[in-house]
């Protein structure tokens, strides 16, 4: 019990000093301060008054939010006496292996550097910064020479390395219970079963309406449909977060989905939001990158290449590069197994105080990474409002599908917790696969390591993202891969999978 509310009073503590750092905060201050000037507020009952106006003014429900948005993101407590890493990932074989995975990305990343002889970074001349400004919302129609680049790495290298992964602890041991499991991935970890994940995921039982089925063309709107907007509504009314991530669970109606994903999120458009996009973008427009290379190599590669998501390279282009440059995106690493590459200035390499994040985000991009935003573009046409969306997104959920980690919406996890209900629940297709020389998990990964964008249609992929963003799990990812019309459905989750050229 003395844990427990220790454990409760750090929680609470590390995210009062967060929510000191925000804009809220500020603006609290300000309308607090304000407020003594209201006749309603008086000295002798000055706390309860100021409580009271916030409620009342709606700054209470925007507190709120704000506090369930740190939750959401907050790691698990740990024991007072457990060093910092273990906020970052408790397995140290995983710690080691993200390590190893790490030094390889950042070879293949300076070997790139060294053959095209190209700098990681470098300032633009004045008459480079004004044309890529003048050409910043059609970099789309720029056909720069990117033949001589190629991806950091691609899904297939990642999985090599998933499927290398041991626990030293089993090398050696006789844990047969585990060594039936014949799938890839051959690390002890816990992952539900399917009582489990019937418990979890009850709001996508059978008897619960959902969108993207129940409001198709053969059932009546009244029976369902009609009353889901209307609640949906009342709870954009309200802007409440923890009621909008209960609701979404059912799927959003296309009209308020991206309204709910940014009430959820606790993303708003303030004037300094819009100014911090636009520093970002003086940022790319000053320095280029050898990132940015990699960045135009991807999207030409997946999202010029997609039916869905060509028209929005602009928009991909514009996002990414600023991503890249954003230093508000290392607060993640608190709570993500990687660290972030570092780069020293020239000569002074191995002097700590010379040190760089590298890019500025920490986030090297890989093969598909584009793919991330490009699903978000249909939601959101306001560049700033896009951009926010997606750094939440990816700090929230996408930076686990390319870390190794034991979390329960890591990689890891989902690849074990995919073949696991495979071998478990369809054996046949499971054996008969493997027979084959098809392991399932090979064809599967890349869907997962993507949220599945660029394989389903959109308008099915973002239903699944409105589950990811309800449950705050990513968890469901290795669910959808049995829903594919090769398996058989297991989830009341329509959709078929999106064929190249289809």
């Amino acid at each position: 019990m003395l844990q427990e509310e220790s454990d409760l009073s750090l929680v609470i503590a590390q995210i009062v000093q967060k929510l000191k750092g925000s804009s809220l905060y500020a603006q609290l201050e300000r309308q607090a301060w304000a407020s003594l000037q209201r006749p309603e507020i008086k000295l002798e009952s000055l706390k309860e008054d100021i409580k009271e106006y916030f409620k009342i003014s709606g700054w209470e429900k925007k507190l709120q939010n704000a506090v369930y948005s740190e939750l959401s993101v907050f790691p698990s407590p740990s024991h007072p006496a457990a060093p910092p890493e273990h906020l970052k990932e408790p397995l140290v074989y995983m710690r080691k292996a993200q390590g190893s995975w790490e030094k390889r990305i950042l070879k293949s990343l300076n070997s790139m550097c060294t053959e095209l002889s190209i700098p990681l970074a470098r300032k633009r001349p004045v008459g480079e910064q004004k044309e890529l400004l003048n050409k910043w919302n059609e970099m789309g129609t720029d056909e720069p020479d990117l033949s001589l680049f190629r991806p950091v790495y691609a899904p297939k290298d990642f999985l090599e390395v998933l499927i290398n992964l041991r626990n030293p602890n089993y090398e050696n041991g006789d844990s047969l219970s585990f060594r039936t499991h014949l799938g890839l991935i051959q690390v002890p970890l816990k992952v539900k079963d399917i009582p489990e994940l019937k418990e979890f995921f009850v709001e996508l039982g059978l008897t619960t309406g959902q969108l993207g089925i129940d409001d198709s063309t053969q059932v009546p709107p009244e029976l369902f449909e009609n009353e889901h907007v209307r609640i949906g509504q009342k709870v954009l009314a309200e802007q409440d977060s923890a009621a909008a991530q209960q609701y979404i669970r059912q799927g959003s109606p296309t009209a308020l989905r991206a309204e709910l994903w940014a009430l959820i999120l606790n993303i708003s458009s303030q004037p300094e939001d819009i100014l911090y996009y636009e520093q970002l973008k003086t940022n790319v427009i000053q320095h280029d990158l050898l990132v940015d290379s990699l960045i135009y190599k991807d999207v030409k590669l997946t999202a010029s290449n997609d039916d869905y998501y060509f028209v929005f390279e602009d928009y991909l282009y514009q996002v990414l590069l600023c991503f890249s440059r954003d230093t508000s995106v290392l607060g993640h690493f608190a709570y993500n197994s990687a660290s972030p590459p570092k780069s020293y200035i020239r000569g002074k390499l191995g002097l700590e105080e010379y040190a760089v994040f590298y890019p500025p985000n920490g986030v090297i991009p890989f093969h598909g990474f584009s793919m991330y935003v490009a699903p978000l573009c249909f939601l959101y046409h306001e560049p700033s409002k896009l951009y926010q969306i997606f750094r939440e997104m990816y700090v929230r959920f996408f930076f686990r599908l390319h870390s190794i980690s034991s979390h329960p919406s890591g990689i890891v996890s989902l690849c074990l917790l995919f073949e696991t209900l495979l071998q478990t629940y369809l054996p046949q297709l499971f054996y008969h696969l493997r027979e084959i020389g098809a392991q399932p998990l090979r064809i599967s990964f890349k869907w997962m390591v993507r949220a599945f964008s660029g394989y389903l249609a959109t308008d099915q992929l973002l239903l699944l993202w409105d589950r990811i963003l309800g449950y705050n799990s990513l968890e469901i990812l290795a669910e959808k891969c049995l829903s594919f019309p090769v398996t058989g459905c297991t989830l009341p989750l329509s959709g078929e999978i999106k064929r190249p050229g289809s």
